[in-house]
This record gives C-alpha cells, structure tokens and sequence, in this order.
C-alpha cells in the first residue's frame, strides 16, 4: 500500500478521532462512578498515539507547506505516548507505596503531577495545530468548521499554557484545559480530513 499525502493525512485525523472517541468514552464512565478498565483504554490510547506520532511525522515530511502543524501533532503524540506510560505503570505502585509510608506521599503526588504536566503539553500543541489547520480551512472556504477550530484551538492553547505555568490549584479550572483541548482535537480531525480532500 502506497502511504502517498493524501493517504497519509486522512489516518492522520482518523488516528485523532479514535484518540477523542476513547477519551470521552473514559471521561463519561469516569464521570458516571462505571469504574472504567484504565489498562484497556490507557492502552489503546498509548497504541493509538505510537502511531500517530509515525503518521504525523510522515505527512510533515511528505508536505510542502503547514510543517508547524504536523510537528505540533507529532510532537503532541509522542508526549501522550509518555503521559499515558506513566499513569499505567507508576500511578498503582506509588499509590500503594504512598498507603503503607506516609513519607512516600509527596512522591506519589509528584508523579501525578508530572503527568499532568506533560498531558497540559499534550494539549496545547493539539491547540496549535487546530489553530494553524483551522485557518487553512478558513482560506479554503469553509469559514464555519475553520472559525470554529480557530477559536478551540486558540482557548486549548492558552488554557494548557496558564495550568502549565501555574499549575494544576491555579486559578483556572483543569477540566477547562482538557476539554477544550479534546473539541479542539475533534475539529482538528475535521480540517484534516477536507485537507486530505485537497491532496487528491
């Protein structure tokens, strides 16, 4: 199978879709006390992002032009490939070490912290890409989907940026940053799929 631009894109934004689809599925069993399998969606998430991280870098190659945007998903990929890496193996440990030596507490909060961090950073280079697609698909005529990933985009960007800088008990909700960062990618998704249409 020839993986030529047009190609390469459209699994781009249907790697990006699945990566949305599964973190809502999380965030509503989540929300809904199901309990869901963390092993099960971290996993497919982590699998999900490994890929993306080779597709995006192959699209940044292959394009003449928006090589900021597909260094932002690649790059955004890869830190989701460590975040999530970290919540399946560390979280469980240090929270049970964490149980049985109270001195061990503060270490296991800091890992926590840590992945929130890189998952903050995550986001906003998905921000950025929206941002940057999100134009594209507004000089291509359709203002409406290009508007609106503009506007996410640039709110995912700025959100993840204030939580990255002072942090997670700053003034400015987390949820907010997740959030606007998961539409953000959805519509990132969009523009990548009519940016495929273009290719042909």
């Amino acid at each position: 199978m020839e993986f030529n631009p047009a190609r390469t894109i459209k699994i781009t934004a249907l790697l990006l879709l699945l990566a949305v689809i599964t973190q809502v599925g999380y965030t509503v069993m989540y929300v809904a006390e199901m309990n869901p399998p963390k092993q099960f969606f971290w996993g497919i998430e982590t699998l999900l992002f490994t890929i993306l991280s080779a597709f995006a870098t192959a699209a940044m190659v292959q394009a003449k032009r928006f090589q900021l945007g597909w260094a932002a998903i690649a790059a955004s990929a890869v830190l989701n490939v460590v975040q999530v890496s970290i919540g399946l193996t560390l979280f469980i440990p240090f929270r049970e070490a964490a149980a049985q030596t109270e001195a061990l507490q503060p270490l296991a909060g800091a890992i926590v912290a840590l992945s929130f961090v890189i998952y903050y950073a995550a986001k906003l280079l998905l921000g950025m890409a929206a941002v940057i697609f999100g134009m594209n698909s507004m000089k291509d005529g359709n203002k409406a989907l290009g508007s609106l990933t503009v506007l996410l985009g640039a709110i995912a960007l700025v959100a993840n940026a204030i939580l990255i800088t002072f942090g997670r008990d700053g003034f400015l909700p987390s949820p907010v940053a997740g959030a606007s960062g998961v539409v953000a990618t959805l519509l990132l998704a969009f523009c990548l799929m009519s940016l495929a249409r273009e290719e042909k």
